[in-house]
């Protein structure tokens, strides 16, 4: 069983910035993030596969999201900059052992507990 640790989520003002970051357990191929704002549904926001560091991010925060990964550190961050007050949510990475992946909430095996980002103005 793999667990995942997420870290970094903190209260920050607008245009601010933040890095998260989660370290899992074992191994795993692909390892992802996703948030939930309050009300709302899981939504996916960025993935990155283990062999080749391929990174994938949803055009709606491309450009100021960016995931990185540390496979000597079996670690994967999310560096957020100009956060505005939408971005307020909880950030849950998410991983896989499987070559597929998807956007889908199922497609992922592995959760996080999640990390808290509020962004105020």
């Amino acid at each position: 069983q793999v667990q995942l640790v997420e870290s970094g989520g903190e209260s920050v003002q607008a245009g601010g910035s933040l890095r998260l970051s989660c370290e899992a357990s074992g191994s795993v191929r692909v390892m992802g993030w996703f948030r939930q704002a309050p009300g709302k549904e899981r939504e996916f926001l960025a993935a990155i596969t283990g062999r080749n560091s391929d990174a994938h991010v949803v055009d709606s925060v491309k450009g100021r999201f960016t995931i990185s990964r540390d496979n000597a550190k079996n670690t994967i961050n999310l560096q957020m900059n100009r956060l505005k007050l939408e971005d307020t949510a909880v950030y849950y990475c998410a991983a896989t052992t499987l070559v597929f992946w998807g956007t889908n909430r199922a497609d992922w095996y592995y959760w996080g507990q999640g990390t808290k980002v509020a962004v105020s103005s």
